[in-house]
């Protein structure tokens, strides 16, 4: 896949399945547009998270 396709790709993931303007999706750093479509994702059940964690995972017992 070359760039120009790559980013073709993001622009619709961001502006049609995100449903963000293109001009926020073009000033949004890369890595949030990601994390975005990595939620839409596991959101539709298209994919799983890599960690299910839940809350005694994150504060441990007695706190």
């Amino acid at each position: 896949m070359s760039d120009e396709e790559l980013f073709t790709r993001l622009l619709y993931y961001g502006t049609v399945q995100l449903n963000r303007s293109e001009d926020e999706v073009w000033l949004m750093p890369i890595g949030y547009l990601l994390d975005l479509w990595e939620c839409h994702k596991q959101f539709l059940g298209l994919a799983k998270p890599k960690r299910v964690l839940t809350i005694d995972d994150v504060i441990p017992y007695g706190i």
